[in-house]
């Protein structure tokens, strides 16, 4: 049966989408099956695997509001072993539509009961707020995946974060984890980046992944080239953290 792992965190630019993609794709090259769930309206993930978003005609929208199967909405893309379910900007409108419906917390969740046993990883990219796309991943999660960026503000929001996740834990998912705290954008020549890492772990110990994810041009990069860090330079710093990233999950889950 597979994990499902949410990435989120309602602050933008953190490294949801890169950590997203090259998590799935570094999962993927070490042979395990990924179903990579693009549910952010922005739909960076899956154009940064090379998706076509504007041709997008079954997605996470018509999975949401079940008026198309998982197995409908899967693309195929460039990363080994990892299949998609892309967003369109249309997923913008769930929020307003999903609003009056019962259980509306659950959609994702039981939506995702169909494919669930074909995959070893479920990522889920979340949009970076709070609201109901979010609470639905978090709902069909079994963990999440929080990335903090090593910059000034790297702390705020988390605790609101973290009491989001209490809350989700109390009244709709009691079984959801906390994967790791994933410290990103890290460049160790700045004394700030280096602050950070010993702040957050300080204050949070053993819920810190070991990896760090380093800044890396190549990581900004290959995105626009509809790859991911494994397919567009395998011997970069960013594939290299994120390989080992992999390698942390795949270990902890193993046990």
């Amino acid at each position: 049966m597979g994990k499902i792992i949410a990435i989120a965190n309602q602050k933008g630019g953190v490294g949801k989408t890169t950590t997203s993609v090259n998590l799935a794709a570094s999962l993927g090259v070490l042979e395990k099956r990924v179903l990579l769930i693009d549910a952010d309206p922005q739909a960076n993930a899956s154009s940064g695997l090379g998706i076509d978003v504007e041709n997008v005609e079954i997605g996470t929208y018509q999975i949401l509001e079940h008026s198309h199967t998982p197995k409908e909405a899967i693309i195929k893309c460039s990363a080994p072993n990892v299949d998609v379910i892309p967003s369109h900007i249309d997923l913008v409108a769930i929020e307003i539509e999903l609003v009056d419906k019962e259980n509306r917390e659950y959609m994702l969740k039981k939506a995702l009961e169909s494919v669930k046993d074909e995959y070893d990883y479920i990522i889920i990219d979340c949009a970076p707020s709070l609201g109901l796309l979010t609470l639905n991943a978090l709902t069909a999660a079994d963990s999440v995946i929080i990335p903090i960026q090593c910059e000034y503000f790297a702390l705020e929001g988390l605790g609101k974060l973290l009491n989001t996740i209490k809350s989700i834990q109390k009244i709709h998912n009691p079984d959801l984890d906390i994967e790791g705290l994933l410290l990103t954008m890290f460049d160790s020549r700045l004394r700030l980046s280096n602050q950070v890492v010993e702040e957050v772990q300080k204050h949070f110990n053993d819920m810190v992944f070991d990896t760090i994810i380093q800044r890396n041009v190549k990581l900004s990069e290959a995105p626009s080239f509809g790859e991911s860090i494994i397919n567009y330079d395998a011997t970069s710093k960013g594939a290299t953290n994120y390989l080992h990233l992999a390698q942390e999950v795949i270990k902890k889950n193993s046990k």
